[in-house]
């Protein structure tokens, strides 16, 4: 049995039974109908100028164009030729529609008469019928590319397939818009200052010099950064802009070395697409308790404070910006639960070192709730930022 191998282009068809379905459908489209049949259509009246179609009326033209029938049959093989497979199927449902008749004479067509050779010679409507019989065997061979278990299945897996990647696309674009604008309550959980602020213990030593520079530093969570005393302005805007170079000095507060309260406010998280290098600032505040201790560096002196209160209040009780129980305290803010603005956490400490007996009287004015209606908070997400809120 000699051996078909199948083209190049069907090896990778990822349907292959499909695809050889198409294949035959193709070369049975190959042979025209028979022009005699379409000759005798076209002149027996059945069919006038206004009916014929655009192959019809080729055919008409050609017989009337006083060609012999080998001219014609020539002619028109070349034109089915130049033909697109659609043309071409229009073609076949043409000759099909016009000789439909012939599917009842061929229950009744007698026998082939033998002649004397011994052979039959084709009656007439014979070729006619095979034609038509030919029409049959493609409809009959497309049904079974529409119907066939591989076909059913072909089509069952596409859309499954396409089902599936539209859920997981949508999924996924949700998913990033989500994170865009929510990132700051996924990522806080997982955030320590010491991964982006130092990567050695702070060990608190009191007696050690002090740099220039304004600086914050707790032990116990591992954090030194910087302090903002510069920002004269305590509306929030103006603070939201000076937290991107640190923790922020509240300006209506006492200054480190003066009697009252040095109120100390930082991000405990923040969106990653906001600017500001100290976004999770503050986020591991909740781990001090009393007795623990933090330093305020400013002017080249160290002030350090000993916790003992820690407390959380609504974003409204700006009583913890005025003077504390202790004559001498420091205050440090932040907002609670990370990765949001719901409360604020208030940690309280006194001054320890230096003795507070030498600290000048403050200049602080306190602070009223009807100038001041809110504790800075977190600086506003992406969402906050696009439609307000």
């Amino acid at each position: 049995m000699q051996n078909h191998r199948m083209p190049q282009d069907s090896q990778s068809d990822p349907n292959p039974a499909a695809e050889l379905i198409r294949q035959k459908i193709a070369g049975l489209y190959q042979d025209e109908p028979d022009i005699k049949e379409e000759v005798q259509v076209i002149s027996d009246g059945s069919t006038t100028s206004k009916t014929r179609s655009e192959h019809q009326q080729f055919i008409y033209d050609l017989t009337h164009s006083g060609k012999s029938m080998v001219e014609i049959q020539t002619a028109w093989h070349e034109y089915y030729t130049n033909l697109t497979d659609d043309q071409k199927h229009i073609v076949w449902n043409e000759f099909y529609s016009a000789h439909a008749h012939a599917s009842k004479a061929k229950k009744t067509a007698p026998l082939a008469a033998p002649v004397s050779g011994g052979s039959a010679q084709p009656l007439p409507g014979e070729h006619r019928n095979s034609s038509i019989a030919r029409f049959k065997q493609i409809g009959e061979i497309r049904n079974k590319i529409v119907t066939s278990p591989i076909a059913k299945k072909t089509r069952g897996n596409t859309h499954v397939r396409s089902l599936l990647f539209g859920l997981s696309m949508g999924a996924v674009t949700i998913g990033v818009l989500l994170f865009g604008f929510f990132n700051e309550r996924v990522i806080a959980p997982f955030i320590t200052p010491s991964r982006t602020v130092t990567n050695t213990p702070i060990i608190s030593d009191s007696t050690a010099s002090a740099g220039p520079e304004p600086r914050v530093i707790i032990p116990k969570i591992n954090v030194e950064i910087p302090v903002v005393f510069d920002e004269p302005s305590v509306q929030e805007e103006a603070v939201q802009t000076a937290l991107e170079r640190g923790v922020v000095h509240y300006a209506s507060t006492a200054q480190p070395g003066q009697n009252g309260n040095v109120v100390i406010v930082g991000h405990s998280s923040n969106n990653i697409f906001n600017k500001g290098q100290y976004k999770f600032a503050f986020v591991l505040l909740s781990k001090l308790e009393n007795n623990d201790t933090f330093t305020l560096q400013k002017d080249g002196q160290r002030f350090t404070y000993r916790i003992y209160e820690k407390k959380i209040v609504k974003p409204t009780d700006v009583s913890v910006l005025n003077a504390q129980a202790k004559p001498a305290s420091a205050t440090l803010i932040t907002c609670d639960p990370p990765g949001t603005s719901i409360n604020r956490l208030v940690v309280i400490g006194e001054q320890i070192s230096p003795d507070p007996s030498i600290n000048t009287t403050t200049a602080s004015t306190p602070v009223d709730s009807k100038t001041t209606e809110i504790i800075p908070g977190n600086a506003p997400s992406l969402w906050q930022r696009f439609f307000g809120g």
